[in-house]
């Protein structure tokens, strides 16, 4: 598969560019026969994002493999609607594909959101090595009894960053009565307020706004959103604290995968399973550009280790509490992967 530049995956997240049909085989090449299968995938994310271009190379790579049997018809930047939306398309059918963060499709598996466990993987070594092993295997497992199935590879979505205004944030002392913006996600939320703070629940379009006038001292997003949103203008540092992990699982209808003839099925998982590889290679890509881009506008970064954040989420409940809800056999396969948590 070809390599992304530097300049398409920084362009790609700040541009959503418009879109003049309602869903397209982009860049496919034309197959003169009709399909035998016409499969719909829907995201919530620009056409030039790594994500949707590496889904494009793997919708060519199906027509060419299936000889025109099977077409991939891509929806990209929420055209289907937002991801509680595909959500529900996806498990009536009305989709064939979706790739929901775990934390959306955990709405429906809750064992799915065990990979943003607080502080749980250091590094992309543990998180794949649980997301590819029987960690993955066994959030797959639950993901197939509500009806879809889920392919082997998951697709990257980034770690975390926590940025803030009066100083940086080296260890969890630096935590206490923080005011910081969080995502409305239960699992966040108690993460934040084991580590002392005073997580505030916002939307995004509030975030800017509320560091500007100090409603909030804190946020915390992937890197490519603190560039794209802008936030070095009111924030000093970054804390490359890489406190949560999340990742896009490519999920399929139940019926409309077992629709598919053996042969077929093979084609259209290895190119996607392949896809996802590649693009875990350009969002560490992208991240590793965006950092030096975020420097050169200001911003101070700093890399706390995780041990003071893990003993004080261990010392306030937080990790016991989420392994009772997750249950002994995920949390002991989490385990494996990153370590003694609870």
């Amino acid at each position: 598969m070809t390599s992304l530049t530097r300049r398409t995956m920084l362009k790609a997240i700040a541009t959503a560019p418009a879109i003049g049909t309602a869903g397209a085989v982009i860049g496919m090449p034309h197959i003169a026969r009709a399909a035998d299968f016409e499969l719909k995938y829907g995201n919530n994310l620009p056409l030039s994002h790594p994500l949707n271009v590496r889904a494009n190379e793997a919708a060519e790579r199906i027509a060419k493999e299936s000889n025109g049997k099977v077409v991939v018809k891509i929806f990209p930047n929420n055209q289907l609607g937002g991801d509680t939306d595909m959500l529900s398309q996806v498990r009536s059918g009305g989709l064939t594909f979706f790739t929901p963060s775990a934390l959306v499709i955990a709405t429906l598996v809750p064992v799915a959101a065990i990979n943003a466990v607080g502080f749980a993987f250091s590094d992309y070594d543990q998180v794949w090595k649980a997301m590819d092993g029987k960690l993955g295997a066994h959030v797959r497992e639950a993901i197939s009894k509500v009806g879809l199935y889920a392919f082997e590879k998951m697709w990257d979505n980034g770690f975390r960053q926590m940025t803030s205004g009066d100083k940086a944030i080296n260890s969890a002392a630096d935590m206490n009565g923080l005011k910081i913006r969080v995502p409305v996600s239960p699992l966040s939320i108690a993460m934040f307020k084991g580590l002392g703070a005073a997580p505030a629940s916002l939307q995004f379009s509030e975030v800017y706004s509320s560091l500007q006038t100090r409603i909030v001292d804190a946020q915390e997003n992937p890197l490519p959103i603190i560039q794209v949103a802008k936030l070095y203008e009111v924030q000093k540092y970054c804390s490359l604290s890489n406190h949560i992990w999340d990742g896009f699982w490519f999920i399929a209808n139940g019926r409309a995968w077992k629709g598919l003839p053996a042969d077929m099925q093979a084609i259209v998982a290895n190119a996607i399973n392949d896809a996802g590889m590649a693009q875990r290679g350009d969002i560490k890509a992208l991240n590793q550009s965006v950092k030096a881009d975020l420097e050169a506008k200001g911003l101070t970064f700093n890399q706390p280790a995780p041990d003071s954040f893990r003993a004080k989420l261990r010392d306030s409940g937080f990790y016991s509490e989420w392994k009772g809800r997750f249950g002994d056999e995920a949390w002991g396969l989490l385990e494996e992967a990153v370590g003694k948590l609870a």
